[in-house]
């Protein structure tokens, strides 16, 4: 049984005073927020069939009604109107999730740092998508104003990246959905090359305007994959070498030191396994040929996955080393 437009008009009303209030909402209020353009008992009448369809819910004999999870879902689809984020909104969001990503690498640091005053040795923490190649998974777009637009990415391994574009064009908000579908159907599932490639195949089938808006997604959408597939790796405790006899000579200590600074990405990072011990030579990297790395695994959430490493002498203390790297990544 299809709504009427009144009963359509009804389930918003009573939706919207109740998301408002958290009190059931009696057919008096109703007809009041009507303006009185339809009787209390014409309300009542509508109320009961709303009921009965399944749209709301009645948790008292005597007391008004309350929606339902149906009737939620037909508002969303249907009768919520859409509303405009303000610019303070959008910074308060655009603060929010960049808190979030200072917030992980905050912790990332303070990982390798807490590792290495345990086991007294440099140590290294890194967080990488258990998928090389990230792509999208599903893009949003919620307009501002005629000059502004928030895009909203989701990311293939579940991670959301938006970014608050200024418009160089004014776009007429009503193309936006076409956008969204345009986005959603060639660009996502597919690398940032074929990213760049599709944009140009698609050049003809939009208009100038919305081209223009399209181009500074995809560059944006581009840079924020190619920085999500990076893994973000700190190193801490270098200077812990120093009080180890075997690097008491400066060259040697120094060589080890500036790698740990500056070839990090060069680190071990094994694909498999929760502990992984590489001792002397088993470190393809010449720069760990007369060192031992201890590395742990460890399950992030949302298909990330971490990692937290020790280097230090060959005659390190591995079973101390391994149960401390083990314990702190559990």
């Amino acid at each position: 049984m299809d709504l009427t437009d009144r009963k359509k008009q009804i389930l918003k009303v009573v939706i919207e005073d109740y998301i408002r209030t958290a009190e059931p909402v009696g057919s008096k209020t109703i007809a009041a927020e009507m303006g009185g353009s339809v009787s209390s008992a014409t309300i009542r009448n509508e109320l009961a069939d709303l009921a009965e369809m399944g749209y709301l819910e009645q948790p008292h004999t005597s007391a008004g009604r309350i929606p339902s999870p149906q009737g939620y879902r037909l508002y969303v689809n249907e009768l919520m109107e859409q509303q405009k984020l303000s610019l303070a909104e959008t910074q308060r969001i655009n603060q929010a999730l960049q808190m979030k990503m200072e917030e992980l690498d905050r912790i990332i640091f303070q990982a390798g740092r807490a590792v290495s005053s345990f086991v007294n040795y440099p140590a290294y923490a890194a967080a990488a998508a258990r998928t090389k190649t990230v792509t999208a998974r599903h893009f949003d777009m919620l307009p501002v104003d005629e000059r502004s637009c928030i895009v909203v990415m989701m990311t293939g391994d579940n991670r959301v990246k938006s970014q608050l574009l200024r418009l160089q064009l004014k776009v007429d908000l009503e193309q936006m959905p076409t956008l969204v579908n345009l986005l959603n159907t060639h660009f996502t599932g597919i690398s940032v090359d074929e990213m760049n490639q599709e944009l140009m195949n698609v050049a003809e089938q939009v208009p100038p305007q919305l081209f223009l808006l399209l181009s500074q997604t995809i560059a944006y959408a581009v840079d924020a994959l190619e920085e999500a597939s990076q893994r973000e790796i700190v190193t801490a405790g270098a200077s812990q070498l120093l009080k180890l006899p075997e690097f008491r000579d400066a060259d040697k200590a120094h060589e080890l030191m500036s790698f740990l600074a500056d070839r990090k990405e060069s680190l071990p990072m094994p694909e498999d396994g929760p502990m992984k011990i590489l001792i002397g030579p088993e470190n393809v990297t010449e720069a760990l040929k007369d060192t031992s790395v201890v590395v742990a695994s460890y399950d992030i959430g949302d298909e990330m996955r971490g990692l937290i490493g020790v280097v230090g002498p060959t005659r390190m203390d591995y079973a101390t080393v391994a149960a401390r790297l083990s314990g702190f990544a559990d």
